[in-house]
């Protein structure tokens, strides 16, 4: 989300007369799109806003946008005294305005935290002088839900919903300009119009919105991140094996499979339920690849409590986790409970969980192993001259030979071999362009 917002601002920058340079160095102006989901994040966050202070001249605007602007505030001048602009994520696209502002007036600082409805400029920007096979498109900003871990409903405010109109809108600009694949973005992704857009047929807003986007001609997939299993309803089940443009690949955050934990989370879902979803989702398509989030180490997790999330793991058999050691995060209710699992803990639990992706990662990317796939050519890969790398519609990474002029096209791969990660193939053929 921070990526897509940050293309958007270089596109607003752009458009005021700003230049994109790629060496830091050469920058009179460096900004910091920052997150605060994780203690460690907002570390590295103020670490480089230091370093760059440090090696830089004292000419060098800095600013520090995004979550972590928002919580500190003005806290941050005195862990960043360097700083000069602090943005809250609700305000980025006055950016390019107190830039010039500061530019102006050399010792004067700005500080905006203020929550503001959703900029529809500034989620519909993207920068024209850059070839995207594949997009980001951010469709609302906000979290309703009160996960009791979780800084974000503080930072980013209520869910805000784009109108459909302005969504569709920005996905046939990008589909003219060559794109080909879309991934819709949102806190709670599938919670987008719930409350302000009516269901029809008993279809949500996001299905609705899923069915519209099958219709623009020149799109040929679909993803979205990241939904909620408290919202993730037949009629987005049903939706796998209706639209033939939505990828089967579903990133499905767990956080923890034991009852207990997931409750003092207030994750308002259980394990069963869970499960139920992933069962159904694999009737309607059984190749479907699903991936997760898991927290380990959160307050009162006794081992047989991560004894229940290592058997859902099993279960369930994700081919892909992002594992997080549990940060307390300031002003959340899981604060009160204070860090009461050792750090040795953490590591060793993190580490077994990192272990069975890794085991079922690779049992699911053998499947591939001699499949012809289409993959999206997405850019040169970093193995070596002549590779590029593109993504299979579940999502995963090949790395094939290929020409440059191929990027953005849609081709053939047969599957060779397969590590972890990555798979590896050679083109067979390219793709037709099929319209919708």
């Amino acid at each position: 989300m921070n990526e897509r917002t940050s293309e958007g601002l270089v596109a607003l920058l752009q458009d005021r007369g700003y230049v994109v340079v790629d060496d830091e160095h050469c920058a009179e102006v460096i900004l910091l799109n920052t997150c605060s989901v994780r203690a460690q994040a907002e570390a590295k966050a103020i670490g480089k806003a230091n370093l760059v202070c440090q090696r830089q001249s004292q000419r060098k605007l800095i600013g520090v946008l995004g979550c972590m602007a928002q919580r500190l505030g003005k806290a941050l001048y005195q862990k960043s005294p360097s700083t000069r602009l602090i943005v809250g994520p609700n305000c980025i696209e006055k950016v390019p305005a107190y830039l010039d502002q500061l530019i102006a007036h050399p010792r004067e600082r700005i500080l905006d935290i203020q929550m503001r409805p959703m900029d529809r400029k500034l989620a519909a920007a993207h920068d024209e002088n850059k070839f995207q096979p594949s997009a980001f498109v951010s469709i609302m900003q906000g979290c309703n839900m009160r996960c009791t871990y979780c800084v974000v409903p503080e930072t980013r405010g209520p869910e805000q919903y784009r109108p459909i109109k302005d969504i569709l809108q920005e996905i046939q600009r990008l589909s003219a300009h060559g794109t080909k694949e879309v991934t819709l973005l949102g806190q709670i992704v599938n919670h987008y119009g719930i409350g302000q857009m009516p269901f029809r047929d008993e279809k949500s807003p996001f299905v609705q919105l899923l069915e519209e986007i099958q219709g623009i001609a020149g799109i040929h997939r679909i993803h979205f991140m990241s939904p909620h299993p408290a919202e993730f309803r037949k009629d987005l089940i049903d939706a796998y094996s209706r639209l033939s443009k939505l990828c089967p690949h579903v990133h499905l955050p767990l956080q923890s499979g034991s009852d207990s934990i997931l409750k003092a989370m207030k994750r308002s879902y259980n394990s069963a339920q869970f499960l139920s979803i992933v069962q159904a989702l694999r009737q309607r398509v059984p190749t479907i690849s699903i991936s997760t989030d898991i927290i380990v180490g959160f307050p009162g997790e006794t081992e047989e409590d991560f004894q229940m999330t290592c058997a859902m793991f099993d279960d369930i058999k994700f081919d892909m986790a992002f594992v997080f050691k549990y940060s307390m995060r300031p002003g959340t209710v899981a604060e009160q409970l204070g860090d009461q699992i050792s750090q040795e803990i953490k590591d060793e639990r993190n580490q077994i969980l990192l272990e069975k992706v890794k085991q079922y990662s690779q049992a699911y990317n053998e499947t591939m192993v001699g499949q012809v796939k289409e993959i999206l050519v997405e850019h040169c890969a970093k193995r070596g001259q002549g590779q590029f790398e593109g993504r299979t519609p579940e999502h995963k990474k090949v790395i094939f030979a290929a020409e440059e002029a191929l990027i953005g096209q849609l081709v053939q791969v047969k599957i060779e071999r397969c590590a972890t990660s990555t798979l590896f193939g050679k083109i067979v053929e390219i793709s037709s362009h099929r319209q919708a």
